[in-house]
Order: C-alpha cells, then sequence, then structure tokens
C-alpha cells in the first residue's frame, strides 16, 4: 500500500492526506440528519397550518352547563 505524507525540513509529519476524518463524516451524517428532521417537521406544521381546519372552541354557554352539572353531582354527558 502506497501512503503519502508531507514532511517539513525536521522531519516532522505535517499531514496525511489519505481522507476525511470518520469523526467528522460522523458528526456529517448526524448533523444532516438532524437538519432534515428539523426542516421537515417544519413544512409539515406551514403545510398542515395552511390545509387543516381549525378547532372549534366550545362556546361559553357549554362550559358554564358543565360547571353547573358538576357543581350539582350530575356527571355531564360524554365524562
Amino acid at each position: 500500500m502506497l501512503s503519502f505524507y508531507l514532511i517539513d525540513e525536521q522531519e516532522n509529519v505535517i499531514m496525511d492526506p489519505k481522507g476525511f476524518n470518520p469523526g467528522l463524516i460522523v458528526l456529517l451524517l448526524v448533523g444532516g440528519l438532524l437538519l432534515t428532521f428539523l426542516v421537515g417537521n417544519y413544512v409539515l406544521y406551514v403545510y398542515a397550518q395552511k390545509t387543516l381546519p381549525r378547532k372549534k372552541k366550545k362556546s361559553v354557554l357549554k362550559k358554564k352547563m358543565k360547571k353547573e352539572r358538576l357543581k350539582q353531582g350530575v356527571s355531564a354527558p360524554g365524562e
């Protein structure tokens, strides 16, 4: 196997230009996956905000009726 090193005047090895550091590859892979996940979630959130219907709020009358029934000891329907 042929390897190539850059050597300075004092015969110190400066660099081994064989390839990428394995830690750098893992960091780039994990960072890329995380970035893809976050961007994908944001895109889905924006799409859902535009396309899905708004959630209807309970009317004040229904809330008051539920409170009164609970005060009287009768459970509200659906509970």
